[in-house]
């Protein structure tokens, strides 16, 4: 890493957070305080503002005017970058904390207000070394908007965000580990998450189908199993019905059905065969029962697959603040992330960051009460300023 290795590096970066961590944790409270949903994130984005400002950062807002990019550099040399997802849930917190939100049904209870924060900590510590002419390179901040309805990467790439961009870093909390550890994975480390909506009518030669609900029924119970042995195994695909319709209009026999529900997997070539095949098993149940039916295939976001020379980045920066004996290889995950859009684009890698507190029940994501030991801040902070110092390096050798 020339001239930013050894120790008198990592004192630097030890000193960064004595000085910075309340603040820091000052400001992911003020963030899980005042949560705001996707595409709301106003204040969220001039709260980044405002802490880029004060280091000498200017940063361009997204152009639906939430979220944010910041390059940090010269502009010289490789391109990392360090993405945050910023908005928050549509849940109500039912944590008893002073920094409960106060945003009435709306919470952070998937961690994007730490994600936030360590990549705010991470460009703030980044830009001390930038202004001594100590970064190999350039370093660009992403606080995107939306992740949570799946549509804020797919703006950032359409603004231009990843332009000139080698490589991308993301955190993601993960309560399953404790804090101080970090979860890693070459490839496919979450799913991707599409959505079908089948629609099935038809008359008889007396009126409405008396077998119209049959139909619906065998299509629900069916189309999962069929699928499962069309695609290999090994891509985990998926399809798992959520709302079914079928409601008569006068008490007896329905005109129609509505069956809709998501498609998941690992495997983009999987992915891309799902809608037809789905598609042909509809129609053959279908015309079985003389039913009339269509098929909607929403496509969402791709899988998260993680690039190994990215993930090796991580793994070394993680070896070097946390030490071998807190990596371990994190599971996949069917629960999308769009950071797979970013995937698509350039070589990169998803890490899960530990933020249970030691000793306490393991718990999960997405619900009211969920809350994070707030000493896994420093620890992604840590962990994505190493990792981008250590792609920059590389990318600065073989580039």
């Amino acid at each position: 890493m020339g001239r930013t290795q050894g120790p008198d590096w990592l004192e630097r970066l030890d000193g960064f957070l004595v000085r910075r961590q309340p603040g820091l944790v000052a400001f992911r409270r003020d963030l899980h305080m005042h949560p705001e949903a996707s595409f709301q994130e106003f204040r969220t984005t001039e709260r980044i503002l405002h802490q880029l400002e004060t280091v000498g950062l200017t940063a361009v807002r997204l152009p639906k005017g939430t979220g944010a990019i910041c390059d940090i550099g010269s502009g010289k040399g490789p391109i990392v970058a360090l993405r945050a997802d910023i908005d928050a849930l549509r849940l109500t917190d039912e944590k008893s904390v002073p920094y409960r939100s106060t945003n009435l049904g709306v919470c952070h209870a998937c961690g994007h207000d730490v994600h936030t924060t360590a990549v705010l900590g991470a460009g703030l510590f980044l830009s001390g070394l930038a202004d001594e002419g100590l970064l190999p390179g350039t370093v660009r901040l992403v606080f995107q908007p939306a992740e949570e309805t799946l549509g804020g990467a797919l703006d950032v790439v359409a603004s231009g965000g990843l332009a000139g961009v080698q490589r991308i870093f993301g955190l993601h909390c993960e309560p399953k580990y404790e804090v101080g550890q970090v979860g890693l994975r070459d490839g496919a480390i979450t799913g991707a998450y599409d959505r079908v909506r089948v629609h099935i009518g038809g008359m008889s030669a007396s009126g409405r189908h008396p077998d119209l609900i049959f139909a619906l029924a065998k299509i629900i119970t069916e189309l999962p199993a069929a699928l499962s042995r069309r695609i290999d195994p090994r891509s985990s695909l998926s399809l798992v019905w959520g709302t079914l319709k079928a409601l008569p209009t006068d008490g007896l026999l329905p005109d129609s059905g509505i069956a809709e529900g998501t498609v998941r997997c690992f495997d983009e070539a999987a992915r891309r065969r799902a809608p037809g095949i789905i598609e042909e098993l509809v129609r053959s149940v279908a015309s079985a029962y003389d039913i009339e039916a269509s098929l909607k295939y929403i496509h969402g976001i791709p899988p998260t697959v993680n690039e190994s020379n990215s993930v090796g980045n991580f793994r070394d920066a993680a070896q070097l603040v946390l030490g071998e004996n807190k990596i371990f290889t994190a599971p996949q995950s069917l629960g999308g992330d769009d950071f797979g859009v970013y995937l698509q684009e350039v070589p990169g890698a998803y890490a899960r960051l530990g933020v249970r507190a030691p000793g306490q029940s393991d718990y999960d994501l997405h619900q009211g009460i969920f809350d994070v030991d707030e000493r896994s801040i420093s620890v992604g902070v840590r962990l994505l300023a190493v990792a981008a110092l250590m792609a920059l390096s590389q990318l600065s050798l073989t580039g």
